[in-house]
C-alpha cells in the first residue's frame, strides 16, 4: 500500500542533522561516538535557523557519498536536512525531538534501536514527492527552490488581503482574495495546509494541493490537482508586505511584478520506514483521534 522500496545496502556512512537544542545535541554526541565505535563515518550538521533571507541562505551541501541521514529534531529540522541534501538521494530517518514530528519514524527513547536497525540490515524507503518553485521577474529567474512540504504566499500582519491570480496548465483558475495561498505536496498536507483547513492526503497519492488561507470568498475551497499540473501564480494588483516562503526555511518578498511557477520535481525525497509503523496509526496518535495510541 505504501509503495515502499527495499534498500540494497546497510548504512556505514551517515549524516547527522541535529536540532539547536541542548538535549538533542547531547544525544547526538552520544550517538556520534556510538556510531564511530561501530566503524561508521559520521558527518554532523546543526540545523540552520529558519526564515532567513533567501539570498543569505547559501549553505555547504552534504557530501555526495552518504548512505543515509539521521535527523534528531522535529519536522523543521527534517526539512532543513532535506534542504542540506539538495538533489542527493540519501534516505532520511527522523527521530522525534520536536513537538509534532509527522516526519519522524521513531522517538528519542528508541533512538539506538532505530539506528541499529538500519546498520545491521537493508532498510525500506518511501519516496515522497517534492515540488520545484521558480520565481520570475519579467524574463529573469530570481529564485528556484525545491520543497518537500509547501510553497506559501502569506501577507504581513498589516497588509490588506492578498489578491492572488492563479492558473493551472495555463488555464485561468481563479483570483484568490485571501490572507495567502499554500501549494503543498501530500507530505505537506499535514503541515500548514492542515491548519488552514486543507485535507490530509496519503503520502504516496500523486497530487498537488492548493489551500487558500482565510479566503474572503467562502466558496474558495482547497483543491487537489494532478501531479503533472503546472501552477502559475501572480499578485493581481499593487501589493506590499507579501512574503513567499519555501518549506518555512527561507523566504523572499514578492510583489505584482513577480510570477511564481510551481511543478512536481523529478527527484523525490526518500524516507526510511521502520517495520510495524503505519501511517494511519501515526495520524491517529499525532491528531489524538479516538482510538489513538498516544
Amino acid at each position: 500500500m505504501e509503495n515502499m522500496e527495499k534498500g540494497g545496502t546497510t548504512a556505514k556512512s551517515l549524516g547527522l542533522v541535529v536540532k539547536r537544542d541542548p538535549g538533542a545535541m547531547r544525544k547526538a554526541d552520544g550517538l556520534e561516538s556510538w556510531l564511530i565505535a561501530r566503524g561508521c563515518r559520521v558527518v554532523r550538521k546543526t540545523s540552520d535557523p529558519p526564515n532567513c533571507q533567501h539570498t543569505a541562505c547559501i549553505q555547504e551541501p552534504a557530501p555526495p557519498d552518504l548512505d543515509c541521514v539521521v535527523v534528531l529534531g522535529g519536522d523543521g529540522t527534517f526539512l532543513n536536512a532535506v534542504r542540506w541534501l539538495g538533489d542527493q538521494q540519501a534516505p532520511l530517518l527522523g527521530i522525534k525531538f520536536g513537538q509534532v514530528g509527522f516526519l519522524a519514524e521513531a522517538s528519542e527513547e528508541s533512538l539506538y534501536n532505530a539506528v541499529e536497525s538500519i546498520l545491521d540490515q537493508p532498510f525500506a524507503t518511501l519516496p515522497r514527492m517534492r515540488l520545484r518553485a521558480e520565481v520570475w521577474r519579467k524574463d529573469e529567474k530570481v529564485a528556484s527552490e525545491v520543497v518537500l512540504n509547501d510553497v506559501v504566499i502569506n501577507k504581513g500582519a498589516l497588509a490588506r488581503l492578498a489578491h492572488i491570480k492563479t492558473y493551472v496548465n495555463d488555464g485561468f483558475l481563479t483570483d484568490y482574495r485571501a490572507d495567502g495561498l499554500i501549494v503543498a505536496t501530500p507530505t505537506g498536507s499535514t503541515a500548514y495546509s492542515l491548519a488552514a483547513g486543507g485535507p490530509i492526503i496519503y503520502p504516496t497519492v500523486q497530487g498537488i494541493l492548493m489551500t487558500p488561507i482565510c479566503p474572503f470568498t467562502l466558496t474558495n475551497r482547497p483543491l487537489i490537482v494532478p501531479d503533472d499540473a503546472v501552477i502559475k501564480i501572480q499578485l493581481a494588483e499593487k501589493s506590499a508586505d507579501i512574503i513567499l516562503t519555501f518549506d518555512g526555511q527561507v523566504g523572499l518578498p514578492i510583489n505584482e511584478q513577480h510570477t511564481i511557477v510551481v511543478r512536481k520535481d523529478p527527484l523525490p525525497v526518500n524516507t526510511i520506514v521502520l517495520p510495524d509503523r503505519d501511517f494511519f496509526d501515526v495520524l491517529k496518535a499525532k491528531l489524538r483521534w479516538s482510538g489513538s495510541r498516544v
